[in-house]
């Protein structure tokens, strides 16, 4: 039955052109070391080289598609799921289902929210003692170094043992705000914070001022603590949120967890590290091209990338505010939270609540097979797996879809964040003309390249964003509660390279790749969320690789996606041989807080 949701700005459903999925072979440089920091120069200098360079990329391909003259340009991907005439506005309940907690001998088992308040309520175990638990093993400045720092930019020690108090008070005195009073959160270094600084992966710089203390705390983040959530501190992420490895030459690379020779992926990095050692239980990220879903498949998270704005009405066209997660209750718990209406954003506060699907919904997922099959082997082998439990155990219909011009909607898409990216970065400096000049080499290059998109760039790029929310629109509608699924990465990991600490690196080949199915959702504004199902060998050190399987939905199903993961989760703890895998070097906080009193 198809939905009786009202939207504002849904897209005229109608199918795109019916055209082959040519997959090209990018000739980007791969630049290292000197290399690097030649090529940064480069670029920079001379205006020639840089447009050479978005040229080699294909970044401009987009003005070769004929039909899209036949389009209106969206630059703004904003649908926006309507309230009922009638209903006044709410947030969402906190439903008891998502406070249950997981069999204490489930293989692989993380702590979650539900754990922690089921502690805190019990005398077990206090907010404070966690608190006091975590500082010392993620506080930078220590010497020797705490081993899970590198997942943590800043923490404040007098800001977190104070709401920890608070919340210890209200434990002891019986009156909890709810399941996530006390819980320890993390926020990506890109948000507000009362009092803290964001640096947005740079170096500080004094002489900025939008280095200074924010004063007031990014609405999200503010429900959150209003619900008692303690944020321990800020996590790393890459430098400007500009790539996907996760790599940051100046606060270090957060480590991977499951294997520390590949990397978190990024750009939320830290909060893929610190969910993987089982530092906290929920992570907040942003996501502009992948950088919560990216993360979380390579940590083995959960992430959500809600609808564009639904969170936070960011200024992008592209970039949402979304949590991560180690278990599916708490990425919907997080999400429920920090999406309550807010009054003062008008286009946030407008959103009708996401319904969980009944029970009796038809489940369909739509694979467009030429796309998903570029995946390596072993992906292929792990996500085809879940798809069959899916299928065979859970009564999901698979339908073969198509989808036109996802290569060049995607090197349009690359274009786009890069061309955002450097609005951003001369909005944040005293000079604007001096923008890149504290950046890291490899953000030298990519901004420098990214500034040579032209109005026809953009316009195209529009037109084929237009094209495509037509076409899945048209897709939503033939098959109600689609949920288009594919591999989160095409690969399970991406290797470190001995050296990259010292300067960064640039692989556009390797980004391309690694963000092959993601882009779709923020070129569209389209949610989507990404479910650990897997594992597979590494080809260097040690420790198996989480694989990630991503189902994308229609504007506003975010509930439908959080019951999709949850299915997964259910493939993943008790179907799959082994079950969940937790990495060698975890933190067991709550024996550290245990055994510390």
């Amino acid at each position: 039955m198809a939905s009786t949701q009202r939207f504002s700005g849904y897209p005229l459903p109608k199918e795109g052109p019916k055209t082959p999925y040519t997959p090209t072979v990018d000739k980007n440089p791969v630049l290292r070391g000197w290399s690097l920091v030649i090529g940064a120069k480069l670029v920079n200098y001379s205006s020639a080289i840089a447009q050479a360079t978005w040229t080699n990329a294909k970044f401009g391909c987009v003005r070769d598609i004929p039909e899209l003259h036949q389009y209106d340009w969206r630059l703004q991907p904003v649908v926006t799921p309507l309230i009922p005439d009638g209903v006044v506005q709410s947030k969402a309940e906190i439903t008891p289902e998502l406070c249950e907690r997981q069999p204490d001998d489930l293989a692989g088992r993380f702590h979650s929210a539900a754990d922690y308040h089921e502690l805190f309520k019990s005398g077990k175990l206090t907010p404070l003692q966690v608190a006091n638990a975590l500082l010392p093993i993620i506080s930078r400045g220590q010497k020797p170094p705490a081993k899970y720092e590198s997942a943590f930019a800043v923490t404040r020690e007098d800001i977190v043992l104070a709401a920890a108090k608070k919340s210890t008070e209200r434990y002891a005195a019986g009156q909890p705000l709810g399941v996530l009073d006390g819980v320890p959160i993390g926020v990506k270094d890109d948000m507000d914070v009362e009092e803290y600084t964001s640096h947005m992966g740079q170096p500080f710089d004094p002489n900025n001022p939008f280095f200074e203390p924010a004063t007031k705390t990014i609405w999200p983040i503010a429900q959150l603590e209003a619900a008692g959530a303690i944020v321990v501190g800020k996590l790393v992420m890459h430098e400007l949120g500009s790539d996907v490895s996760g790599c940051n030459p100046h606060w270090g690379t957060p480590v991977n967890w499951n294997n520390p020779a590949y990397y978190p992926g990024g750009s939320s990095s830290g909060g893929g590290s610190a969910l993987s050692a089982g530092l906290v239980p929920i992570a907040i990220g942003t996501d502009a091209g992948g950088s919560i879903r990216i993360p979380a498949s390579f940590c083995g998270a959960y992430g959500l990338k809600p609808t564009l704005h639904r969170a936070y009405t960011m200024k992008s066209s592209i970039c949402v505010i979304g949590p991560m997660a180690a278990t599916a209750n708490d990425l919907a718990i997080a999400y429920r939270i920090m999406t309550a209406p807010n009054p003062e954003d008008p286009i946030q506060g407008s959103f009708a609540l996401s319904i969980p699907p009944s029970p009796a919904t038809k489940k369909t997922i739509g694979i467009y097979r030429d796309w998903f099959d570029q995946s390596s082997p072993d992906v292929l082998d792990v996500t085809q797996k879940a798809i069959s439990y899916f299928t065979d155990k859970l009564g999901y219909e698979v339908v073969d879809i198509t989808i036109p011009y996802l290569v060049e909607g995607q090197y349009s898409h690359s274009a786009w964040a890069l061309t955002e990216g450097v609005d951003h970065q001369r909005s944040h400096v005293p000079d604007p003309a001096k923008a890149l000049a504290n950046l890291n080499h490899c953000n030298q290059l990519l901004l420098a390249v990214g500034a040579c998109m032209s109005g026809v760039d953009m316009i195209k790029g529009g037109q084929l964003r237009g094209l495509l929310m037509e076409h899945l629109a048209f897709l939503f509608k033939k098959h109600p509660n689609l949920l288009i699924v594919t591999p989160t990465v095409p690969e399970a990991g991406w290797k470190i390279h001995p050296g990259d600490q010292a300067y960064g690196f640039s692989d556009g080949n390797a980004t391309i790749r690694t963000m092959m199915y993601i882009w779709l959702a923020n070129a569209t504004g389209c949610p989507a969320v990404s479910a650990p199902v897997g594992y597979v060998d590494a080809e260097v050190g040690e420790g198996k690789l989480p694989v990630g399987l991503m189902a994308m939905g229609e504007w506003g199903a975010e509930e439908q996606l959080l019951a999709w993961a949850k299915d997964a989760e259910t493939y993943l703890n008790t179907v799959r041989e082994g079950g969940r895998s937790r990495p060698k070097d975890w933190a067991d906080v709550v024996e550290i807080a245990q055994s510390a009193k």
